[in-house]
């Protein structure tokens, strides 16, 4: 029997992370966020990729309006071994909150998926969930269709909705703000 022998992984910190940023450790070009502790290369976005992050990024602006940021593709403090970069982030508060640290807390966090839905599905879920995120959307482009999570429990989510591009979703934080998935898509 051939007994496959798992190596211990060094996982770093969200501060050795950037530290390592600071230093210059990565090229400007380098499209990395930090996940569970391991660096992780992004995939490189496609044009109906950025299409989908613009569409949606404009469509959460518009309908939460003031008192919130909607971030674009920026780093998100999810804990100390954590700083991803959802593609569409609304977090509370103006963009001068984050002047001095990137948010922690946000209301709705999205991730676009063309090549990426298993990482999308699989290792973001879970720590958007185990960080209490209270509203995670992925908008799949090859099915043409949002999945909605809600309710962050135990490291996973106890609400899963799936809603065609012919159907309209409401954010938790504003419920009465009808978005139709197909003008998210590209």
């Amino acid at each position: 029997m051939n007994a496959v022998l798992e190596l211990p992984r060094y996982r770093f910190s969200r501060v050795q992370f950037e530290r390592m940023v600071d230093a210059g450790v990565f090229g400007p070009d380098d499209r990395l966020e930090l996940l569970d502790g391991e660096i992780i290369d992004m995939a490189p976005q496609k044009s109906r990729h950025a299409t989908a992050v613009t569409l949606v990024g404009d469509m959460l602006r518009a309908a939460f309006g003031t008192g919130v940021t909607v971030r674009i593709q920026l780093p998100f403090c999810l804990d100390d071994h954590s700083e991803p970069e959802p593609d569409v982030a609304v977090v509370p508060g103006d963009p001068r909150s984050y002047r001095d640290a990137h948010p922690s807390q946000a209301l709705l966090l999205c991730e676009v998926a063309d090549s990426t839905l298993a990482y999308d599905h699989g290792k973001k879920l879970a720590a958007y969930a185990r960080a209490g995120i209270p509203e995670y959307w992925i908008l799949d482009l090859e099915a043409e269709r949002l999945e909605v999570f809600r309710r962050p429990d135990a490291g996973t989510y106890a609400e899963r909705t799936v809603h065609s591009s012919a159907e309209a979703i409401a954010p938790l934080a504003r419920p009465t703000q009808g978005l139709l998935v197909k003008e998210m898509l590209p």
